[in-house]
């Protein structure tokens, strides 16, 4: 992202709602109509889209998810109390057929830096054309 300060003037017009979480790097919005917990940053990735994400309130939808993405027949990606984004969350990883990497994530504490090393991740079985999962800890899947 070229600048996060005119992106975050933009997209707080476009949602007519300031950030929930807004660092001099980083900003969140947790939208309720649509449910859309839409984020940007400026750590150093290309100008995109990153990924996609899908956030649940409790554990057991995570493991709802991550069961009909078993059934997708796509390698994925598990993350266990992982630190990132200023949060730590519980993620599945998967990559869409087309490349469009997704994480579908349960938050479940603050942290008070982006990222944190500690993030651990173990692959899962589920088919395997493309392959989705990290290759390391870092932050949002590397």
């Amino acid at each position: 992202m070229r600048d996060l300060d005119e992106s975050v003037r933009y997209y707080s017009t476009l949602f007519g709602a300031q950030p929930l979480v807004r660092q001099q790097d980083y900003a969140k919005w947790m939208l309720e109509d649509p449910r859309v917990n839409f984020a940007i940053s400026a750590r150093g990735r290309t100008p995109g889209v990153a990924h996609l994400g899908i956030q649940v309130e409790q554990p057991a939808e995570l493991a709802a998810i991550t069961a009909r993405l078993r059934g997708a027949e796509r390698e994925l990606c598990q993350e266990s109390d992982a630190h990132c984004c200023y949060a730590r969350s519980d993620k599945t990883w998967s990559t869409d057929p087309s490349g469009i990497r997704w994480e579908s994530f349960h938050t479940h504490g603050e942290i008070t830096s982006y990222d944190h090393a500690a993030s651990s991740h173990k692959p899962m079985g589920g088919g395997g054309n493309a392959a989705a999962a990290p290759e390391s800890t870092t932050c949002c899947g590397g």
